[in-house]
This record gives C-alpha cells, structure tokens and sequence, in this order.
C-alpha cells in the first residue's frame, strides 16, 4: 500500500480476516464471511518514527492502547469491496498524520464592532425596560 512517494506499507504488515457481517441479511447472512476485520501495528510496521509517533499521539477509538488499528469495514455486501473500502481507511488515517495544522492565529474584534455590539445591548435593555409596569405614583 502506498502511502506517500517515499512510504509505503507491505501487505504482510497488514492482517486481514473475513469476518460475518452484522444485521439484516438474506438467506446468506448465517453463511457468508463478507465483512473485513483489518488490524494494523504501528509498533511493528516500517513506518518512518515520525508517522508511528503522531498515529500513536491520535486520540481515535480505533487505535488500541498497545498500538494496533482496528478497522471493520461491512458496508458493502461483496468481501473484495469491504476489503478494498478497509484498506482506503487505512490508508486515509495514515495520510491524516502528515497534514500540519495551521496555528491558530487569535484576533480581536475591531473597535466599530465593539461599538455595534455594546449599542444593541443598549437598545435591547431600553426595549425591555419599556416592558415592565408602568407606575401611576407620579
């Protein structure tokens, strides 16, 4: 599986295992193993450190605390078509790493919408007070 021009992933590094698919089916449903069951280690792959470091660093309920991804790709109803979309998802997660997020530049609101925003503040307490009960003391 290629990752990227310089990386790329062996099919012996990558475990897949048919599996029965869940929910409604027809009369194969008890028969056929057509879902996939992909399991990936980081530890043990030929993945450059930085690519093992930031998969690791993933807060992402696929990747076990030992450091394997597990995939379960059902969607579709032939076992060569699960396969196919689990190895894409593999191989999206892995992409995913390498994209570096822009810092996050803070601003402030420029001093004419301050203005707008303390000014309707001001209109909508004038609209409220308007509403209370009038006294006839005066």
């Amino acid at each position: 599986m290629i990752i990227s021009t310089n990386v790329s992933i062996a099919d012996s590094e990558i475990e897949l295992s048919a599996i029965r698919s869940q929910g409604a089916g027809g009369q194969n449903v008890n028969k056929v193993s057509t879902a996939i069951h992909c399991r990936f280690d980081i530890n043990k792959s030929s993945l450059p450190d930085f690519y093992k470091t930031r998969l690791l660093n993933l807060s992402d309920k696929r990747i076990t605390k030992e450091g394997i991804i597990i995939l379960k790709a059902q969607s579709h109803r032939t076992q060569e078509k699960n396969r196919e979309d689990a190895l894409s998802r593999l191989q999206a997660l892995i992409k995913s790493v390498t994209k570096v997020q822009k810092k996050r530049i803070s601003t402030k609101p420029s001093r004419n919408a301050r203005k707008k925003r303390m000014d309707s503040k001001t209109r909508e307490g004038k609209k409220k007070n308007l509403r209370s009960k009038v006294s006839w003391d005066s």
